[in-house]
């Protein structure tokens, strides 16, 4: 296959955990061709999706991983597969990236994931589809119903909509002194909805990814694990990453949730479960490929294009 990847700039990603970087290598021992775009050189000419595209050699080489060729004018739609793995944030260049990418799904490209869910699923609102596995969650501007929500529940976090890697990410309790000012932030003065949820203990056994490949889990998980004195157990806020195998319960919310992601063309996708609750659903560029695999021999990658090399249903 020719297989397309849009992605932030390769010099700078993190060789020790890129989840990128091992599809690519996956690819590359499989024997498909590779093409490197970055998303200011996607674009649309007479109704068409094309890209200044770079021919890509990878190598598992951590002193000579890569080597680009010259940028060329090519369509889209001469690519099998575009891997969509430009990083957060979600902003407005990410959205017209999803414009041009649907436009090549239109010319018959197999987008992953594909670009309207990419849209519609935003990480932290697509979780509220599945209230029964959530602990209890409100999304309001309003200051007003989040003071209610802490004193209903004593102990809650609350997050941008919008955020990645913990950023943004508060916990706060019914007898806090910053309340007020931590809220007026984050809403932007009642102008921006957040998301508040009950605070979950076993947060200190770590925060799982999930990895999702059409649907169906991988059977090892990534457990964030908090440092001693902090909330958050996400990677990029200090936490230590330890692989486990699934639980019946990471198991039951799987099976719950994997229907969804197929129906909505979500072939790669990371559930974020503390304890026996689902808090976000990943969507865009998920990751934690790389610390399963060291842990547990694993090759994610190769299982997602098992199913990539496979006829479209």
């Amino acid at each position: 296959m020719r297989v397309l990847v849009v992605m932030d700039p390769i010099e700078n990603v993190s060789l020790k955990k890129d989840s990128t970087m091992a599809m690519l290598w996956a690819a590359s021992r499989r024997g498909h061709e590779l093409g490197y775009v970055l998303q200011q050189d996607l674009y649309i000419d007479q109704g068409k999706a094309f890209g200044l595209i770079s021919p890509l050699k990878v190598f598992e080489d951590h002193h000579h991983y890569y080597e680009l060729g010259e940028k060329q004018k090519e369509s889209l739609a001469a690519y099998d597969v575009v891997l969509m793995r430009k990083d957060p944030p979600f902003d407005m260049n990410f959205v017209y990236s999803t414009y041009i990418l649907e436009q090549a799904e239109r010319e018959g490209v197999w987008i992953i994931n594909k670009p309207q869910s990419l849209r519609d699923c935003n990480e932290k609102l697509f979780a509220t589809q599945f209230p029964e596995l959530q602990v209890p969650t409100l999304v309001t501007s309003q200051q007003s119903l989040i003071r209610e929500f802490i004193i209903k529940h004593q102990d809650v976090i609350v997050k941008p909509l919008d955020g990645m890697g913990g950023t943004g990410i508060f916990r706060l309790t019914a007898d806090g002194v910053n309340i007020g000012s931590t809220l007026e932030m984050l809403t932007e003065m009642g102008q921006q909805p957040i998301m508040a949820q009950r605070y979950i203990p076993d947060i200190v056994d770590g925060d799982k990814r999930i990895l999702m490949i059409n649907g169906e889990p991988v059977p090892y998980c990534l457990a964030r694990i908090p440092q001693h004195g902090e909330t958050r157990g996400n990677l990029a806020a200090g936490g230590r990453g330890e692989a486990r195998p699934l639980t019946e319960n990471d198991k039951a919310i799987a099976a719950k949730v994997g229907p969804f992601l197929r129906e909505k063309g979500l072939i790669f996708v990371g559930l974020d479960v503390i304890g026996n609750y689902v808090t976000e659903i990943n969507v865009t560029s998920p990751t934690c490929i790389r610390e399963i695999d060291a842990q547990f021999g694993t090759s994610i990658a190769d299982d997602l294009f098992d199913v990539l090399e496979q006829p479209r249903q």
